[in-house]
């Protein structure tokens, strides 16, 4: 069912070229991935070759030093397995709106994979005008493509679940390789670079790389099958416990397409583990209920974005005090008055990941410590897209406005918070050991790169 994946951005009739370019953005990877299993068939049928093309760009939304370490693993790897098979993997530094058009001069097609931030959408947009020749672009990074698991932007998790699970096994295992032996492209590429080469000088180095965790799909397959062995039984019943260490560690490399959703479900189904239809619940019907959240709003990283019931009931509440409130720069330190949140803060900033319950208490304590509700957002997502490796995603924005109402109902009306969700540090006692948490993140050390 590829062809359910596949849209085309332009008229563009097919033309004679020397070879078919898969423009890789969001599918960082050679295994199960619908965008590059197009760009093969198609170069099979034309009898041309089919060259991979990967864009640096620098100027990437909070792009940092971090985060593109964790990138540069996966296609360091990437690119050994595409010269295995015969193709050319090529690398320029700038601008995709620029640079695609170029080299797509001697193109027969172009094909991408999809992205649903509005930056990723203005990107193919603008290079479908550029281009030639036809110019596709496939859903690889979801079970369910957006637009047949729902024609419209979801209220909640309970109103998405049924359509899209409806959907779950026509496209869980849609997946047919081929084996394509292409020869290399005889072609040259002036301004090409070589992945080990590349000039990152110019990148935000304030945030430091994470050692001991590194990117790419052989590293997501060996998590995820210690996930499946280990961890995948006990994920119903403690999940929500930071202590267990019981979750899949996965978000990361979906951020970077460097392991395929519909892989995951497939093995964790496989695996006839209890703990598998909760984990399909966060992988399928909450992951994905993010993409369908920021492909229907564009204002997803926004106040406007919240429900109309929640933008009322915080506007109602606009002029509370707050105390204590804290600036931006004691945030980004952890330097609050609340060790749980401050613990919370620096597990983020040393590991380039939050646990998800920790996350919720702390976007709350956000909207409770700043001026005001727009102040609370922007401050959320410029800490979690700085420091998290799983940043600057759909699912980041989903759950940061979750903790503002997204997604979610009216509750009993207090301070502050008018009817929106409230957590407070009870809340973590009654749930898990809070304090082993807060002793074992202060443990942590810190090793900058």
């Amino acid at each position: 069912m590829i062809e359910d994946r596949v849209h085309k951005l332009n008229k563009s009739s097919y033309r004679h070229g020397s070879l078919v370019l898969y423009w890789m953005q969001a599918s960082q990877r050679t295994e199960e991935n619908h965008a590059f299993e197009l760009a093969k068939q198609e170069a099979r049928e034309l009898g041309i070759p089919c060259v991979v093309l990967f864009v640096l760009n620098g100027n990437y939304p909070s792009g940092n030093l971090r985060s593109f370490s964790f990138m540069l693993d996966g296609l360091r790897d990437m690119k050994s397995e595409l010269e295995e098979q015969g193709m050319r993997f090529i690398v320029f530094k700038g601008d995709p709106v620029e640079i695609v058009p170029k080299v797509s001069k001697r193109c027969a097609l172009v094909v991408t994979d999809a992205g649903y931030l509005r930056h990723q959408i203005d990107w193919r947009k603008r290079i479908a005008e550029e281009l030639e020749c036809p110019f596709l672009s496939v859903e690889s990074n979801v079970v369910v493509p957006v637009k047949i698991a729902s024609c419209k932007e979801e209220y909640s998790a309970a109103t998405f679940r049924k359509k899209v699970m409806k959907h779950f096994a026509d496209f869980v295992n849609d997946f047919e390789p081929m084996e394509l032996r292409s020869r290399a492209s005889p072609d040259e590429f002036e301004g090409a670079t070589e992945i080990e080469e590349a000039d990152l000088s110019d990148l935000d180095r304030s945030v430091s790389i994470i050692s001991g965790f590194r990117g790419g799909q052989k590293e997501a397959k060996r998590k995820l099958e210690i996930f499946l062995s280990k961890n995948l039984d006990r994920f119903e019943e403690e999940r929500n416990d930071p202590n267990s260490g019981c979750l899949s560690e996965m978000s990361p490399f979906l951020h970077f397409g460097h392991i395929s959703p519909s892989y995951i479900a497939s093995r964790v189904i496989d695996s006839g583990s209890k703990g598998k239809d909760a984990y399909i619940e966060e992988l399928v019907v909450r992951r994905e209920l993010s993409m369908n959240f920021v492909y229907y709003n564009t204002k997803y990283d926004s106040f406007e974005a919240l429900p109309k019931w929640a933008q009322k009931t915080l506007n109602e509440h606009r002029n509370d005090k707050r105390a204590p409130s804290y600036s931006l720069s004691e945030l980004e330190s952890g330097e609050t008055d609340d060790p749980y949140w401050n613990a919370a803060q620096k597990e983020m900033t040393l590991t380039g990941k939050m646990h998800g319950y920790m996350r919720m208490y702390w976007g709350k304590k956000l909207l409770e410590w700043s001026r005001d509700p727009e102040s609370a957002i922007g401050t959320a997502i410029y800490l979690n897209d700085k420091y998290e490796l799983d940043g600057r995603d759909p699912n980041g924005y989903a759950g940061i406005l979750w903790c503002f109402g997204k997604h979610d109902r009216a509750w009993s009306e207090r301070k502050i918070f008018g009817k929106v969700r409230y957590m407070n540090s009870h809340g973590l006692k009654r749930k898990f050991d809070i304090d082993s948490y807060v002793r074992r993140i202060n443990n942590l050390s810190f090793d900058r790169k």
